[in-house]
């Protein structure tokens, strides 16, 4: 394990996006003061082109923390700085928190949490993050959505029981050339913390993913620059097709789920690329 990441995942309902995103840059929180605490964004899902089919999961909004390691991350949940972030801080807080919540979002939020492998971080690529106080100072109205200043291309992996470290292997062994690209930030491979505990958490259901690689872009056309060289080829094998009809997320016939000569499946299911534009980016000096 290189990093922890902490995510949290939000179904918000048709026409809140904007009220849903001010509650995020409005909210109180010391994050970035906090010891361990590397990178921070909000993340908004969104579909490469317009006939692209929809989503099977209903999570269109995650938030995404990266942290040096998971000590860090549970001195920050077991602290004050996260009753604080979370309205805990009195009861009157934390009633007017919920309600706030019913009012945008469907369901209750799904924690999930990963340890971070094989990370790739292009020293320089972005410049720590201004903060007050720990938190982004950006202006919100509720009605028009907050500026995009990331683009975050993510597949979702269902490595079958058993398979775990042959597929890490496998990944361990590509050769990337991401660091060459422009706009490329950050690369890692999450592997889902099955152990993890709190509130909110559920197990991993069958057929979930249970890896995901997820790489940072300066914006959509950095990724689309990749997507359309020769990097993008040499990292998906060349001639072959990336899985879902080509759409560009990390990991295409490079990492193959069915090896050659006959091995059990890899995965349970083909991977599936998830698209998000990248809001309220929390960058360290020590950047992802």
């Amino acid at each position: 394990r290189e990093r922890y990441v902490a995510t949290n995942r939000f179904t918000v309902r048709d026409g809140k996006d904007a009220k849903f995103e001010k509650r995020w840059a409005t909210r109180k929180s010391r994050l970035a003061e906090l010891d361990g605490f590397r990178w921070f964004h909000l993340m908004r899902r969104v579909k490469l082109d317009d006939d692209d089919p929809d989503y099977a999961d209903p999570y269109n909004y995650v938030s995404f923390t990266i942290w040096k390691n998971k000590g860090a991350f549970n001195a920050w949940r077991n602290g004050e700085a996260f009753k604080e972030a979370h309205g805990g801080t009195s009861l009157t807080a934390f009633v007017g928190a919920m309600v706030s919540s019913l009012r945008v979002l469907k369901g209750a939020p799904r924690p999930a949490f990963y340890d971070g492998l094989m990370l790739q971080a292009l020293e320089g690529a972005w410049e720590p993050t201004k903060t007050v106080g720990g938190w982004r100072a950006v202006e919100a109205d509720g009605v028009t959505l907050l500026p995009t200043e990331a683009f975050i291309a993510c597949n979702n992996f269902a490595v079958n029981p058993g398979m775990e470290a042959a597929f890490e292997q496998r990944w361990a062994a590509r050769e990337s050339t991401l660091k060459e690209c422009d706009g490329f930030v950050a690369f890692s491979m999450l592997r889902r913390d099955a152990k993890a505990k709190g509130h909110g958490v559920a197990p991993l259901g069958e057929g979930e993913a249970n890896y995901v690689s997820t790489t940072i872009w300066k914006d959509r056309a950095s990724f689309d620059g990749w997507r359309n060289g020769q990097q993008f080829g040499k990292a998906h094998g060349e001639g072959k097709a990336a899985p879902q009809g080509g759409k560009g997320a990390e990991g295409g016939a490079a990492a193959e789920g069915k090896p050659a000569g006959g091995p059990p499946p890899m995965w349970a299911r083909p991977p599936s690329p998830v698209f998000y534009e990248a809001k309220l980016v929390i960058a360290s000096p020590e950047g992802a």
